[in-house]
């Protein structure tokens, strides 16, 4: 007796189809799972027993044999135990052959037939719909994020029993309706944030172009205050943006309820992150914290106490806005298109360059320390920003200036601006495209020139000074890049 189900794998942030065959012959009661399975699938056999019994169906003692094909390709995870139990009841004759086909079934059992969720969902969804396969069973805690696909019925039982039935009479079930997740964040205000007026206006810039941003100042002058408001005044995700978002969070298992993203994400790693969680790793490579930020703010704090090792992965996803791990067994790409948001102090002491505290720190240490920051990435850093540590007088009398929802109107109004003219944010502005979008007013020609003189710009610098100072004008409501936005662009690159 030979049936089939019809599943799905992920492997990076792409899924592929894994058909599980089940042949059950004459023989001594046994279990054989082949096909390169991992230890957790190895295992599997048990949870589909105990599910089939639980349920009240008969698990048959005979000779099992269990294929997961291609058999060239490792299976991982406990994903495979619901099309392994429905093609052992479909090889019996419990439920109908023909109704595994053009389905694809996945889902992780309890010993006692619940269906649980599995990493990936979204993932399963986008390859069904992409092999025009229409209906997919998923666990209930998964389904409302692959109900997001368009043309794709997914339901959702929550027990054996019930798919069972569900697939003995399809109208017993109806499809999952999609659901869009609310930032779960209560986003901080600008309006607590007393003074700063420069760091601000900095942070307003980096939101509307998606723009990478390195804050230095002493402890205390509000640089992880203002990192903090900064997710608040970010423009929400496009659906196709989203859907990145959503498959890369599915596949790491961070996504805190089934739906789809429709927010930026805002991580912060600890300082002691090894250059495999930053960047992704395992031997079959998972995505890391740039991946996890893809679309959103990545937040490194005490930036120059990171690793030499982990700082230096950061250069080719912010170059390129990929990343790509190669291991023995597979060499995989995770996009990171990220914006970068640093801090860091002047110096080991934090006190360079205060006006109330005296630096303890000598000229050899402070080189050494800053040092800790390769030319190559500081360059990739459009905007540089002095968040200096505010007065008695000015902290106590300063005024506290605009609200975030203020802000974010006037970003959201640039960043449609640059969406408008060339369908991309200004950060990921390059070549001919950033030439024609980003052009220069007369007298802008002639100012920038200088400026690449007296600041020895490399050309990778030259187009960083651009796309932040196209953004200025979005910002100011401009055309053409004028003298203005370029004077202001290059105030941000000082050496810090």
């Amino acid at each position: 007796m030979l049936a089939k189900a019809i599943s799905a794998a992920v492997l990076g942030v792409d899924a592929y189809q894994v058909e599980v065959e089940v042949d059950i012959a004459g023989g001594l009661p046994k279990v054989y799972v082949v096909g390169l399975p991992g230890m957790a699938v190895q295992e599997s056999k048990e949870r589909v027993r105990s599910a089939i019994k639980n349920a009240g169906y008969p698990f048959p003692a005979s000779r099992i044999v269990i294929n997961l094909a291609p058999a060239d390709i490792r299976k991982e995870g406990p994903a495979f135990d619901l099309p392994i139990a429905l093609a052992i009841l479909a090889a019996q004759g419990i439920i109908p052959k023909k109704s595994l086909e053009n389905c694809i079934v996945s889902g992780e059992l309890a010993l006692d037939g619940t269906i649980r969720a599995i990493r990936g969902a979204i993932n399963i969804a986008l390859f069904a719909a992409e092999t025009n396969i229409q209906k997919v069973i998923l666990p209930p805690d998964n389904a409302a994020e692959a109900a997001i696909i368009d043309d794709l019925r997914v339901y959702a039982p929550k027990t054996l029993s019930e798919c069972i039935e569900f697939l003995r009479k399809p109208d017993r079930l109806e499809p999952t309706a999609p659901k869009i997740l609310e930032d779960p964040t209560v986003h901080l205000d600008f309006y607590d944030v007393k003074g700063q007026i420069a760091a601000k206006r900095a942070l307003e810039i980096a939101a509307a172009g998606a723009h990478n941003v390195l804050m230095t100042g002493p402890p205390g002058s509000g640089k992880t205050m203002l990192a903090k408001r900064l997710p608040g005044i970010l423009p929400p995700l496009e659906r196709q943006e989203a859907i990145e978002v959503t498959r890369i969070h599915s596949t790491a298992g961070t996504l805190k309820a089934s739906g789809l993203v429709r927010y930026p994400p805002f991580r912060s790693p600890h300082h002691t992150v090894s250059d495999a969680g930053l960047i992704g790793g395992g031997n079959i490579p998972k995505p890391g914290e740039v991946s996890l930020a893809h679309r959103g703010v990545l937040f490194l704090d005490e930036f120059p106490e990171f690793s030499r090792k982990a700082l230096e992965v950061l250069r080719q996803p912010l170059e390129d806005g990929v990343v790509t791990i190669s291991r023995a067994r597979a060499s995989l790409s995770f996009p990171a298109r990220f914006m970068l948001l640093a801090s860091q102090n002047p110096c080991p002491c934090g006190y360079y360059g205060d006006s109330k505290k005296l630096c303890s720190c000598s000229a050899n240490m402070r080189q050494r320390y800053q040092d800790r920051i390769s030319g190559p990435l500081l360059d990739r850093i459009d905007l540089r920003i002095t968040v200096a540590r505010l007065a008695a007088e000015d902290l106590i009398k300063a005024s506290s200036g605009e609200k975030t929802a203020v802000i974010r109107a006037r970003v959201l109004e640039a960043r449609a601006k640059a969406i408008s003219r060339q369908g991309i944010a200004n950060a990921q502005l390059s070549g001919q495209a950033l030439r024609k979008h980003a052009e220069l007013s007369p007298s802008a020609e002639s100012f920038i020139r200088s400026a690449i003189k007296q600041l020895s710009l490399s050309g990778r610098g030259y187009d960083r000074v651009l796309r932040v100072a196209r953004t200025v004008a979005d910002l100011n409501s401009q055309d053409f890049v004028t003298e203005t936005s370029l004077a202001e662009a290059i105030s941000y690159r000082e050496m810090l």
